[in-house]
């Protein structure tokens, strides 16, 4: 009987009455009790009893604290009942409290004496109360709405005890002139931290930021800190870099704060005190020390792909970063940075082995990944370096490579005259591919080593490399679609070959998929010269898959479904990013980590002194992959052509324009409806096809016809590449022509 009375006493005591989270606060004040001191009496974080209080979204007590937090609360309100004001009555405590309550469970063993002590003896109630000051210190630099609850939909921190608060946190000072740090899931901390240094050990021994491995013999995300730009004043940090600073992109080492890093102990990256600054303690054994800050108002959150992320209320910002970061990754500097860092953190260049004898495990390659060595410089073939590689250091000077000395495979830029037919239609509709070259990635085999040089090679469309091909037999005008020979207009379509879509002259240096193609399309390839590399793999199948459910899940947050009827998928994609503007911004962060990712893998000289013929930074890393950037270019361009000639040769149709992955087509009618030939709700099979998904498409824009003869003939452009204005009819940048 006694074990079921003690099951009823918890269950009263997990429903203690508790005042609202603001009369807590003012309670713990009027009696001059610190967060230590209540935390101290009930054996939890200080951090925790900050929580309680918090104005923003307060969380509750649960099981034994929630008794002992009740009876010290009640205490205090007895001795400070709340001042009544001619407006409004004082509030008594409430009767009952609505929260969820948390489950029942043993009785505390704390506290009557604990709390008796802490309020009666330990500090002696003053001769009369004194009510919670009603002024409070501002700063001149936040933000308003910055002490805004959270939204609903931001992702909680995982189930990873270590990481129990997210895998990141935005700092802003609140009226108080507290730091409180602004998790995922509305949760807020308070910060104890009077300096960067000790901001640093409170993250790594205290905070419970980061994130759990993305593969096996990964490693785990560093806690990312997300400074306001009230926080750095806290911190001692400028609000803004000068001019020199900008282009520096870091703080000169001189700057106090780096000299108390120093004292300290800790260190800094090579790129130094930025944007995007890493600190850490190098690693002993499996044990990292680093932190990562993010500084919005250093411009590290690029307002191309962050939108207006940077200046968003902390909650908010927490919010955006949160999502991206449960998503696709916690962010590592720039998008594309961050989508290269996601390739290696899916595939880990190295793996433990298995244990020797003595139980020893040593470091050896991972299968499957790029490898933890780059390819020395002068292996790289010269047909796929870019101008100014080491590899290059003895061509002349004023060389300029042609088709047959370099490979050149990218994005489209294509247009042509509208013919009189095209000129009596009414509009100009354009469709954009979703995600089009995360969808060129998927599946692709790409080469895992060096390059293996061959001459006068049999073509094999399964083995990734460059070949010395001549192209220029292949006619358009009659092609096989399929099994069938079909005849089209020829001077109506682009060349597959070539980004701007002229038919090649001869030789030139291809990737993999162009060649295989020609072939598709029913012509000998008959390659004299190629680098093969005949170790290979799907390297970027696990990349295009994060990225894709990152891409699809916001989408759906945001109304769109990836199995909508093509009417509804219109309708739905109408406005969608003012439905949650945020959740937009996270859309165009993770399209941006697609193409910045595969930018990376042929990254250039970024200043430092560089001279032409001299290595660079990025040449030293393992993913610096240009023939990896080039095959997933390549299988992107020639998935939209074979998608072109379908749709060609089902309805006689022509793009008027390409660029990269948008196509525009004349059409009667201001849709996509208009000229996609659909049956009974079914697409063309191998055409165009509406969805969410990658590599379906989507309405980028309408514009009348008569916009875009208006327009070229009024730059004196016939060939004006009118895709690059479809979306929203304004035409900018235009020289000679584009």
């Amino acid at each position: 009987m006694s074990e079921m009375f003690d099951a009823v006493d918890a269950l009263v005591a997990s429903r203690s009455p508790l005042p609202p989270a603001e009369e807590r606060k003012r309670l713990r004040v009027a009696h001059s009790l610190t967060l230590d001191d209540v935390a101290g009496a009930l054996k939890v974080r200080r951090a925790t009893v900050s929580a309680w209080e918090s104005t923003k979204k307060p969380t509750e007590p649960r099981g034994p604290e929630r008794e002992a937090y009740a009876r010290l609360l009640k205490q205090l309100a007895e001795l400070y009942p709340a001042p009544a004001t001619p407006e409004e009555p004082a509030a008594p405590v409430p009767a009952t409290f609505t929260a969820v309550p948390g489950p029942a469970g043993e009785m505390p063993e704390v506290p009557d004496a604990a709390i008796a002590e802490m309020v009666e003896s330990l500090y002696p109630a003053p001769a009369a109360p004194r009510p919670a000051s009603t002024t409070r210190p501002t700063s001149a630099s936040r933000r308003p709405g910055a002490r805004k609850a959270a939204p609903a939909g931001i992702p909680s921190g995982g189930t990873d005890p270590r990481f129990e608060n997210g895998p990141l946190a935005v700092l802003d000072v609140d009226d108080d002139g507290k730091v409180l740090a602004y998790c995922t899931g509305g949760l807020v901390l308070d910060v104890p931290a009077k300096s960067i240094p000790a901001l640093v050990d409170w993250t790594l021994k205290e905070a419970k930021l980061g994130a759990p491995k993305l593969s096996g013999p990964g490693k785990d995300a560093d806690p990312l800190l997300v400074l306001t730009e009230a926080a750095l004043e806290r911190y001692g940090l400028p609000t803004a870099l000068t001019e020199e600073e900008r282009l520096a992109g870091r703080l000169p080492e001189g700057h106090k704060v780096i000299k108390q890093l120093v004292r300290a102990e800790w260190k800094l990256t090579k790129r130094g005190f930025g944007p995007w600054a890493r600190i850490y303690r190098p690693a002993t054994g499996s044990e990292r020390a680093c932190v990562q800050l993010c500084i919005p108002s250093w411009q590290a959150l690029d307002t191309r792909h962050w939108g207006e992320a940077g200046q968003l209320p902390p909650a908010e910002l927490a919010r955006v970063l949160g999502v991206y970061a449960s998503r696709v990754m916690t962010p590592r500097g720039s998008t594309a940075v961050t989508g290269l860092e996601l390739m290696t953190a899916l595939h880990p260049p190295t793996r433990a082995t298995a244990p020797d004898e003595n139980g020893k495990r040593t470091s050896e390659h991972n299968p499957g990944s790029l490898g933890k060595d780059a390819i020395d410089p002068m292996d790289w073939p010269p047909c796929e370096v870019p101008d100014g590689h080491p590899v290059l250091k003895d061509l002349p000077r004023f060389h300029v490579r042609g088709p047959a000395e370099k490979l050149f495979e990218e994005a489209y830029d294509w247009a042509r005259p509208m013919t009189d037919d095209e000129c009596l239609r009414r509009h100009l509709v354009g469709v954009d591919v979703n995600m089009a070259f995360a969808a060129g990635a998927n599946g692709l085999p790409v080469g895992l080593g060096a390059a293996t040089h061959v001459t006068n090679p049999v073509f094999d469309p399964k083995l990734p490399g460059s070949w010395l091909v001549d192209l220029s037999h292949v006619d358009l005008s009659k092609v096989k679609v399929g099994k069938e020979w079909v005849e089209l207009d020829g001077s109506l379509l682009p060349s597959p070959f070539t980004p701007k879509g002229d038919r090649p002259t001869g030789p030139a240096w291809y990737a993999t998929p162009t060649v295989a193609y020609a072939q598709e399309l029913g012509y000998e390839v008959r390659p004299t010269e190629a680098w093969v590399r005949r170790e290979n793999g799907r390297y970027l199948d696990g990349w295009y898959n994060r990225l894709r459910d990152a891409y699809l899940a916001t989408m759906a947050d945001l109304g769109v479904d990836a199995d909508l009827a093509p009417a509804d998928f219109l309708a739905a994609m109408d406005g969608y990013k003012g439905r949650d503007p945020e959740l937009a911004i996270v859309v165009s962060a993770v399209k941006a980590t697609v193409k910045g990712g595969l930018g990376k893998l042929r990254e250039r000289p970024r200043g430092e002194g560089w001279r032409p013929g001299e290595p660079w930074r990025a040449l030293s890393r393992p993913t610096w992959r240009p023939d990896i950037r080039a095959a997933v270019i390549s299988r992107t361009r020639i998935n939209l052509h074979r998608k072109i000639v379908k749709h060609a040769a089902f309805t006689g149709q022509y793009p008027v324009a390409i660029l990269s992955d948008c196509v525009v087509y004349a059409a009667d009618g201001p849709s996509p409806l208009d000229f996609l030939p659909y049956r009974e709700g079914k697409p063309l099979p191998g055409g165009f096809k509406l969805g969410i998904n990658p590599g379906l498409v989507k309405h980028e824009g309408t514009q009348d016809v008569l916009w875009g003869e208006e327009v070229r003939e009024r730059f004196n452009a016939p060939e004006l590449n009118l895709a690059r204005y479809i979306k929203d009819g304004t035409v900018t940048n235009v020289d000679n022509g584009e």
